[in-house]
């Protein structure tokens, strides 16, 4: 199956793409979906044989000087293949950033849910929130400043990562084929996260230069 994995800008998007995009079967509806064309710049669509299997909203920017790559919707229809999506679409940001910071280390940050989706962000360096860390007051700041960003500062809490309510307007939404493979310490980061009050975990990493190359070459 031939695998493409194409980037607009998400104001180019119409109706009946938006309609598309909710009938696919992943977390969001249309409310949600149209609400993450306001608020992101970019949108991808990976395509099996030309149908949707996923997308997402991203934008690159610069926050305090630092470049980011923000990933404020990600969604993977649930079939086998879900994993070659994950991986086109991440690899497709990563190709974004290395368009637009050349020779730099780039900070990636998004919302979890589930502990399944941080498969998105295995190719990071020094994630935050991660086991036997204890993070340090600029890791916590890129934790405020990513919630901000997010527009859940308010419901945040800069301790735990989590945001403690309505924060799931738009995040990593993925699947494993297999799971409950996660290390415990590493899914404990999720038993505070409410899907009761739409919670999420803020979640960043690194690639540094020399990396992005490899991740984001075509």
């Amino acid at each position: 199956m031939s695998l493409v994995v194409k980037t607009i800008d998400a104001s180019a998007l119409v109706d009946s793409d938006l309609d598309d995009l909710a009938a696919m079967g992943g977390a969001f509806g249309i409310g949600a979906i149209s609400k993450a064309k306001e608020d992101w710049v970019l949108f991808a669509s990976a395509k099996l044989d030309g149908k949707l299997h996923g997308f997402m909203f991203s934008t690159l920017e610069r926050i305090g000087g630092t470049p980011c790559v923000l990933l404020g919707m990600l969604s993977v229809k649930r079939t086998s293949k879900r994993d070659q999506i994950l991986k086109g679409l991440m690899s497709e940001a990563y190709h974004r950033a290395l368009m637009a910071f050349p020779d730099e280390d780039v900070v990636v940050g998004s919302r979890f849910v589930s502990v399944e989706a941080l498969e998105a962000f295995k190719s990071l360096t020094e994630l935050i929130p991660r086991p036997d860390h204890r993070a340090v007051g600029e890791e916590r700041a890129w934790g405020r400043r990513l919630a901000r960003r997010f527009g859940c500062e308010a419901q945040y809490d800069e301790q735990s990562f989590v945001i403690k309510s309505n924060g799931q307007s738009g995040f990593m939404d993925f699947e494993s084929l297999k799971p409950g493979k996660a290390p415990a310490d590493v899914a404990s980061f999720f038993k505070s996260v409410s899907a009761k009050k739409s919670g999420a975990l803020v979640v960043h990493g690194w690639t540094m230069t020399e990396n992005l190359l490899k991740l984001g070459k075509h």
